[in-house]
């Protein structure tokens, strides 16, 4: 039966490891189908690229200081428990490579190439599982040292804040130190629009990350005999919460609407095995409400040139999914208790403004040293064809 437990739990995180690596095709087909058309080569490129070293440098780094395992033992160790710890580090990847793929939204458009790639090593190395490991590992006594004030550990079940609000405020400074767009905001105060290149591809990546999540959350019990049907129906309220609020107040546009979805979903990871469905919905309709007009902020008011809207959507939704789980999480909304809001406020803080430390120092090192930015010329001939010498579709079919 020990054996058949094993097997079961190898079986099943790796399913959830599975669809969280499809995510990263939502994440890449969501920023091809939002940029210009000149850049859509590169958006496929990055995300793909941007796993492959998140994956090497989490196997020889990053996982070590999230969780002090280090994988350089025999294979006969490796294997133990039908290699269990191995495909838990499959599936704890994958959430560490989202923080690159939702950076990548942010700075898409004019970022250079290769220090994007030495960005993506440091932040996955270091500044990621840094903090990882202080939530879901209790590294160096912080999660004590809340409960001890508040009388609960900070609640982070799924990552809306270690993973979700971390990556976009790493983001923030990134897109700050980047500049917007060029053209994007004129010396006369007129607002170029550069709109999406394609909506259904904008859909598909939206749809392909929304079936993901339930893997990115049910999966998050990490063993069989914790799965929870609280957390996959939550999970779903919140995804049709955000959708509709988005129609709402985005009237009606459908980059508002697809994005929904996901800005509920990133807020309902925190507190999704405690909310009532009912408040799940709540969280998620809040979520998308603080997308749309956070996002019209950014943009319009603000001119921050957040090109996929990261902040507002990973940022903003995921530091209000981990205050909400200090909310709806409580007994007194219908959730299951055990939550202190106090210790979700400490926690979300620390880890937003450990985020913008991360990213200011990443980002402004980077920009110092080799520059963050194509040249004038590369960005106008887009990344497409500075970068990768192709274009998505060409200008003229072959005759064959």
């Amino acid at each position: 039966m020990e054996a058949l437990k094993q097997g079961a739990d190898a079986l099943f995180i790796l399913l959830g490891a599975v669809m969280v690596l499809a995510m990263h095709a939502g994440f890449a087909f969501l920023e091809l189908g939002t940029v210009r058309r000149k850049n859509q080569v590169n958006a496929l490129v990055k995300i793909l690229v941007d796993f492959s070293v998140s994956t090497v440098v989490y196997f020889m780094v990053g996982y070590s200081v999230a969780y002090g395992t280090s994988f350089f033992v025999g294979a006969e160790q490796l294997v133990a428990k039908n290699g269990y710890e191995l495909v838990k580090f499959f599936f704890l990847l994958t959430f560490a490579a989202a923080i690159p793929a939702i950076i990548s939204g942010g700075i898409a458009e004019r970022a250079k190439f290769w220090p994007q790639l030495i960005a993506t090593g440091v932040v996955v190395g270091f500044v990621y599982p840094f903090f990882e490991g202080i939530v879901w590992n209790r590294h160096f006594g912080v999660q004590a040292w809340i409960e001890s004030l508040t009388g609960a550990e900070f609640h982070d079940f799924a990552g809306s804040v270690v993973v979700h609000a971390v990556g976009g405020w790493i983001a923030l400074p990134a897109v700050l130190l980047l500049g917007a767009r060029a053209n994007r905001y004129r010396k006369d105060g007129a607002i170029s629009a550069h709109p999406p290149s394609s909506i259904p591809f904008l859909a598909l990546g939206a749809w392909i990350l929304t079936v993901g999540w339930f893997g990115f959350n049910v999966m998050s019990a990490q063993t069989l005999d914790k799965i929870s049907g609280l957390v996959a129906v939550n999970s779903l309220m919140a995804m049709v919460g955000g959708t509709l609020a988005a129609l709402l107040l985005g009237k009606n546009d459908p980059g508002f609407v697809h994005n929904g979805p996901l800005a509920g979903l990133v807020a309902v990871c925190a507190g999704s095995d405690l909310m009532h469905p009912v408040g799940a919905l709540v969280v998620g309709g809040l979520a998308g409400a603080i997308f749309v007009v956070m996002f019209t902020l950014t943009q319009n008011k603000w001119k921050i040139d957040d090109v996929l809207g990261v902040w507002p959507l990973h940022g903003l939704c995921g530091t209000w999914g981990g205050l909400a789980a200090g909310i709806f999480g409580s007994k007194q909304l219908g959730g299951l208790g055990g939550v202190s809001f106090q210790a979700q406020l400490i926690g979300t803080l620390m880890g937003l403004l450990w985020a913008l430390l991360g990213g200011l120092v990443v980002y402004g090192v980077l920009k110092l040293t080799m520059g963050l930015r194509m040249s004038q010329e590369e960005e106008y001939d887009g990344a497409d064809l500075s970068i990768h010498k192709i274009s998505a579709t060409p200008d003229r079919e072959a005759n064959w």
